[in-house]
């Protein structure tokens, strides 16, 4: 058992669990029409290259029954069964990017991209292009999400079903370790990555770069204009905040790194989630950093990011 495994045990024996069942299903409700997620599930093998560094799979993935979607896995080489992150995209308006991110990075983001960042580190990682994005993309994000609202379908809500979907296409493997599964991203990523961890359990880590955005805040600022369409979900204030979204996450390992800088993230609404959630974990397990940036990834952050991963996963 590794250390943050140990840690991991402890904190559950000294956690008294709410039932989060119920306020799990309201936010997945939140999201829309959804095909079923029990889904006949495929895949196939494109290729593998030899990247050097790490060995590079690229996979067509059937997750959601209509949409074929396009994946990047990658692994460490001479490594049996490692741990593995679920990579969650950004956006940044770079609808051709979508899951190339992980091998290439992205302009706001440190290098070396996190393919190599993470299998240096002893992780695999998978990556899917979202809708509209990559290998899926060419239809206006706009567009799009007027017409799912029409059909009762949430953009959101398609997006977040896709990367549950992988998490079910990672438990098919057996050359990883999926009991020590991570979802990681930045910007539109890193709201992904703190979503799925609330929803799903099987994410015993989770981290996000630069985008905890508390949402009343956001309104008060007068950011709403920052974030592209996809990020609004219909009725969800009425029944959640960005806190109690996070507080599904507890006691599992949680670190967000920020930017106070970012006009997408106002400090005020840093502060706000992270003393309720301090209060929440009680523990080390989750962890805030702040730094005077604005939307990037610094080095700063990268080792945070490495670090909190070595800690925990």
């Amino acid at each position: 058992m590794s250390f943050g495994a140990r840690k991991m045990k402890n904190l559950y024996a000294n956690y008294t669990k709410r039932e989060k069942r119920g306020s799990n299903m309201k936010l997945y409700d939140l999201l829309g029409d959804l095909p079923p997620i029990d889904l006949p599930l495929s895949s196939k093998l494109l290729s593998t290259e030899d990247k050097g560094v790490y060995l590079l799979e690229k996979l067509i993935l059937d997750l959601n029954g209509s949409e074929e979607v396009p994946a990047y896995f990658v692994k460490p080489k001479n490594i049996e069964k490692p741990p593995v992150v679920l990579f969650c995209h950004s956006h940044g308006g770079k609808y051709h990017l979508g899951k190339d991110e992980l091998l290439i990075g992205n302009s706001y983001m440190f290098a070396p991209p996190y393919a190599e960042a993470l299998t240096k580190a002893g992780y695999a990682a998978l990556c899917i292009d979202s809708p509209i994005f990559g290998e899926r993309s060419g239809r206006d994000e706009l567009t799009y999400y007027k017409e799912t609202i029409w059909q009762g379908k949430v953009l959101w809500g398609l997006m977040v079903y896709d990367h549950l979907r992988a998490i079910d296409y990672l438990y098919t493997r057996d050359d990883i370790d999926v009991s020590r599964l991570a979802s990681l991203g930045m910007s539109m990523g890193s709201t992904m990555s703190w979503w799925l961890a609330a929803l799903d359990e099987r994410i015993k880590v989770c981290v996000d770069i630069c985008c905890m955005t508390d949402f009343h805040t956001l309104i008060e600022k007068d950011g709403l204009p920052g974030h592209g369409i996809f990020y609004y979900v219909p009725n969800l204030l009425k029944y959640f905040d960005t806190t109690s979204i996070n507080a599904m996450i507890a006691p599992r390992p949680h670190l967000s790194v920020n930017g106070t800088k970012d006009p997408l993230t106002p400090e005020e609404g840093l502060i706000k989630v992270d003393e309720a959630l301090k209060k929440i974990y009680k523990s080390d397990a989750w962890l805030m950093k702040n730094y005077p940036v604005a939307h990037d990834e610094t080095a700063e952050m990268r080792r945070d990011v490495l670090a909190f991963l070595g800690e925990w996963l």
